[in-house]
């Protein structure tokens, strides 16, 4: 039903959670106030979802932890958990050995986010997040709005703060066109020359590399299930921009996603590590290794270490923006 919101489960410290259900022209989705998390998304004429998700609450609190979540504050890693902020050093919840990934254990997708304002193809879901939460300075107000047009998602993220801190959201979806047990076989186009080199703890060097020669080269597309495990940021841009076409994901069995964005870096996940457990995906089938790329636009990731890249500092009173539109087609095979 379009523009429906339903109660989805309770968490297991008692949180309500609620589903908002959309509808456009060509898509229709399943929005949940966890995480602001894409739960499901079709396209008309095709019988099956094109995100890695679950109908289990309790799957998003476990295994599927960040599955079409909105991560953040601080998207991707930081390194060794700390960082200076408004001349303080500031140490935050680090949820990996010589990191903290996607905010720590208290980052926006295990938060519930608020219904602000919903219609039949449109919800906006607000967050505030208390000074000082996982080490993060400032009283931070977060926004997502996910709104469907003909066929595509556009989704936008804000952000601001009454104090220095830092921003990155990002949203993380795990892409699977063709309904099968992983994305073996879907064509991979990415437009950007350079990437980030990462160390054996995938964080950035600091150095900014050709693609050229390489395997993250994916400028003229490249197979699925024929390359290297793949986790790296890719750079399209220096700097955050206006709405550009920055990827292409072409399926076997002719769904296509065509991302545009504002954002300067987009991190490629290619779900190596993906395990669903015994949670069952949309599709009533297990979730394993590869069953869904994460393709995330954001700033390249760990700035806050690395003076060169786009900054991830906000003053008080300035605003984080990032627009993304998803666009969706499916022709004949």
């Amino acid at each position: 039903m379009a523009g429906t919101v339903m109660d989805f489960g309770t968490t297991r410290d008692g949180r309500r959670v609620q589903a908002v259900d959309l509808r456009g022209s060509a898509l229709r989705a399943r929005i949940l106030t966890y995480g602001a998390t894409l739960q499901d998304l079709r396209l008309a004429g095709t019988p099956w979802p094109l995100t890695l998700g679950s109908d289990r609450l309790a799957a998003y609190e476990g295994p599927l932890r960040f599955a079409g979540a909105v991560v953040g504050p601080v998207a991707n890693r930081i390194a060794g958990g700390a960082a200076i902020v408004g001349g303080q050093t500031c140490t935050f919840d680090r949820n990996e050995p010589q990191a903290t990934l996607h905010g720590g254990s208290t980052g926006t997708s295990a938060q519930i986010w608020q219904i602000e304002e919903a219609s039949d193809s449109a919800v906006t879901l607000a967050l505030d997040l208390p000074d000082g939460l996982g080490g993060f300075p400032g009283n931070r107000r977060l926004s997502t709005t996910y709104r469907l047009d003909g066929d595509a998602l556009e989704l936008t993220l804000g952000a601001t703060s009454d104090a220095p801190t830092l921003f990155n959201l990002a949203h993380h979806s795990y892409w699977a066109l063709d309904g099968r047990a992983t994305t073996e076989g879907q064509i991979l186009t990415v437009a950007a020359d350079r990437y980030l080199p990462v160390d054996t703890d995938k964080l950035p060097t600091g150095s900014v590399a050709g693609v050229a020669g390489t395997v993250f080269d994916l400028r003229q597309g490249t197979r699925l299930g024929q390359t290297p495990q793949f986790d790296i940021n890719l750079c399209p841009a220096d700097a955050p921009g206006p709405l550009r076409k920055v990827a292409t994901l072409r399926g076997a069995t002719g769904v296509t996603m065509t991302l545009e964005t504002t954002a300067p870096g987009l991190q490629v996940y290619d779900g190596a590590g993906l395990d669903g457990g015994h949670f069952p995906g949309l599709t009533g089938q297990p979730i394993g290794p590869f069953a869904g790329i994460a393709l995330e636009p954001q700033l390249w990731p760990d700035a806050c270490h690395h003076p060169g890249f786009p900054s991830h500092l906000f003053e008080n009173g300035e605003t984080f923006r990032q627009v993304t539109r998803y666009r969706f087609t499916r022709t004949p095979i």
